[in-house]
């Protein structure tokens, strides 16, 4: 199997940028990912790092005014796109072509379902349009697929859900009836943006295992953006750590977990309850993520770094390196522990 054949989403060099009247907003700054076939990319970090944006740039839905730049190249390696890229950076946000993609062939369960639905119109009327845009034009076989997708999500009483409207459905029926809605035309690529805040443990636990089978079925890759380790732990095949914009560690999980090398990932590590830890108090990270407006130079991280040292750390823009194969930091001080090593960007 060839690189592209391996890879079926790459990012590069991407930033999403705000042009805004005090300054420019530097929502994502030039970030570098590989979604590969069949696996799930974890994509960590706290409120702000631009976990989110990263997704909304993936489809072209990022609001005004906000410009993407860099490069986001899909891989089809079907009959008819056979290892052909196409750069959805070029393409029109409003045109048929990102429109066909787009729900098709990667559909995204949106963090927030109340603001991601139409109010106006039924949950069955919105499954049901996006199964007849990409899946089949008959009617009543749209309909059973979603009744079918709203059962495996666990949805009580799917016939009379479909009827229902958004201000009728709880938090988590909402939340269920978008997981549905997105996992309804088996998309090649699913974008899941914290798709089980609003659900209890049981449905969770549910919902995890759908998107499994879904990927283990369906060959689906899976970008998966959430704040639970725990569930990166569980469900990751590889993992991005955000912070400012910027992805300050990319590794496997198990590297990730047993072996952190950035300090924010090491944070971030430590302040996960674990047994055998109950007496001791949970380490917290100081201070919040910096706004992304008129930033200094140097690391994002630096006001809340324990190794930081100034006139080192705050001069000038921090490289990613790669410390072992597969695994890049963006860090000074671990730069400073590997003799040798090698700058990726």
């Amino acid at each position: 199997m060839s690189e592209h054949d391996a890879i079926i989403l790459e990012m590069k060099d991407v930033k999403v940028h705000f042009h805004l009247d005090e300054g420019v907003l530097k929502a994502v700054d030039g970030i570098d990912l590989q979604i590969k076939r069949g696996k799930t990319l974890g994509i960590v970090g706290e409120s702000g790092c631009g976990k989110s944006v990263t997704a909304q740039a993936i489809l072209r839905i990022v609001p005004k005014p906000g410009e993407v730049v860099g490069d986001i190249n899909l891989y089809r390696n079907d009959a008819n796109h056979k290892n052909e890229a196409t750069n959805l950076t070029n393409l029109n946000p409003r045109g048929k072509e990102i429109r066909d993609i787009r729900g098709g062939e990667i559909a995204m369960i949106f963090q927030e379902p109340m603001k991601a639905f139409s109010p106006i119109h039924s949950i069955g009327n919105q499954i049901m349009e996006a199964i007849l845009l990409h899946a089949t034009e008959d009617k009543e076989e749209a309909y059973r697929i979603a009744v079918d997708i709203l059962k495996k999500v666990g949805m009580s009483n799917p016939e009379q859900r479909l009827s229902e409207y958004p201000h009728q459905l709880s938090g988590g029926m909402r939340q269920r009836a978008m997981i549905a809605m997105a996992l309804s035309c088996n998309p090649s690529i699913l974008i899941a943006d914290e798709p089980t805040t609003a659900l209890d443990v049981t449905v969770q636990a549910q919902v995890l295992q759908l998107i499994n089978d879904l990927k283990s079925n369906n060959d689906t890759s899976v970008i998966f953006i959430t704040h639970d380790l725990g569930v990166i732990a569980e469900m990751s095949d590889d993992v991005a750590v955000m912070y400012l914009g910027k992805v300050v560690e990319y590794t496997d999980v198990d590297s990730l977990f047993y072996n952190p090398k950035h300090p924010y990932t090491k944070a971030l590590m430590n302040s996960i309850p674990a047994i055998g830890r109950e007496n001791k108090r949970l380490e917290s990270i100081e201070g919040t993520v910096p706004f992304p407006m008129n930033l200094p130079q140097g690391c994002g991280f630096y006001s809340r770094c324990k190794l930081a040292v100034d006139g080192v750390c705050n001069v000038s823009d921090i490289p990613l390196i790669q410390v072992s194969k597969g695994h890049t930091v963006r860090c000074l001080m671990v730069e400073a522990e590997h003799k040798e090593i090698e700058v990726v960007s």
